[in-house]
């Protein structure tokens, strides 16, 4: 004789939840353990299991009704016990919603909560399986990006693999995933264990904070991502026109490997390294407005902690270097400084 198990994943309507069904794996789990048989009732849009509306009563020792609020005297829990009447009920990790003394339909209750008791919800002790949590950042439709083609095999890819997908928006003028800030943007991005992107700024604060990319370049031959990961030396790009999805296949699971990891901070500090000089020429070119006093410098010196100096020549035995207030702890006051010496000039 077998024992059926059932919940709220055996009712179409029955609002089943990922606890539910973490629970009716581990009470089948014991149920192996000590030998006995067992069949699962379920209802679509789950597998894998028997409709108990089919099914004889008679063919099982028992029915167990594991996880979630039940109420004896509720229209789908009516309908169960109706079926099973006269058969061994067992209740299993329940939140019984009317007093015991007032209801209780099972021969033996292990509740969750009652008016009796409360235990532990059983999941606490459920297999622990996690998948790769991978966040999807795609580019809205624009001319001359081939979106429907990236989209299509992006979502052929995901559907063909178990992860826990996140949507992330980058737009901030309006945003689907209600993100507000570039930081809500940038540390949901921090937090993946992967991304998949057709967006310049996924792949950038992703790589940014050690997270690999597969990054997607929407337009045939390739654009701005494409010229982006080719300067900075991530290899895991693709164009519209030369993606399959076996090298998608191949992508994701090198972008789970520590390998890849190491190689995303070797990029940010690639890329870090190489942004001084674009910093400098800033710098340079906001503060050398045309008047020949004023130059920036490079200053290496164990006293000063900072990279970067600006030396103001009013002539050539007059300069002040900006470290030195920098030193004195008079940072806010060098912007002003350096207006007043200009009109001094």
């Amino acid at each position: 004789m077998k024992t059926l198990v059932a919940g709220w994943f055996s009712f179409e309507e029955g609002h089943a939840t990922a606890g539910d069904l973490l629970a009716a794996e581990l009470a089948c789990d014991w149920l192996e353990s000590a030998g006995i048989s067992y069949d699962i009732a379920v209802d679509p849009p789950f597998t894998g299991g028997i409709n108990w509306r089919l099914t004889d009563p008679k063919n099982y020792s028992q029915i167990v009704f594991v996880c979630g609020p039940f109420l004896a005297k509720g229209t789908l829990e009516t309908e169960f016990l109706t079926h099973f009447a006269g058969c061994r009920l067992i209740g299993l990790d329940l939140t019984m919603l009317e007093s015991l003394d007032k209801s209780n339909p099972f021969d033996v209750l292990l509740e969750r909560d009652s008016s009796v008791r409360v235990n532990p919800d059983i999941t606490f002790i459920s297999p622990r399986k996690l998948v790769p949590v991978v966040g999807v950042c795609l580019v809205e439709p624009y001319e001359q990006g081939l979106t429907d083609i990236t989209n299509t095999a992006i979502h052929r890819f995901l559907a063909s693999r178990e992860v826990a997908v996140v949507k992330i928006d980058t737009r901030l003028d309006t945003n689907t995933t209600g993100l507000r800030t570039p930081a809500e943007v940038e540390s949901l991005l921090a937090r993946m264990d992967l991304v998949i992107t057709t967006r310049l700024h996924g792949t950038v604060l992703s790589l940014k904070n050690g997270v690999p990319t597969i990054s997607i370049d929407p337009e045939a031959g390739g654009a701005k991502i494409k010229r982006q990961a080719e300067k900075i030396g991530w290899s895991v790009m693709f164009t519209v026109d030369e993606l399959t999805d076996e090298k998608l296949q191949k992508a994701f699971d090198y972008c789970l490997t520590q390998e890849a990891r190491t190689k995303a901070k070797e990029c940010c500090d690639r890329s870090q390294k190489m942004l001084e000089e674009v910093r400098d020429e800033f710098i340079r070119a906001s503060v050398d407005s045309g008047d020949s006093e004023v130059e920036l410098v490079r200053i290496d010196s164990e006293n000063y902690k900072y990279e970067n100096f600006r030396r103001i020549e009013i002539d050539s035995n007059y300069q002040i270097y900006s470290g030195d207030l920098y030193k004195k702890g008079l940072k806010k006051n060098v912007k002003q400084l350096f207006k007043s010496i200009r009109r001094m000039v």
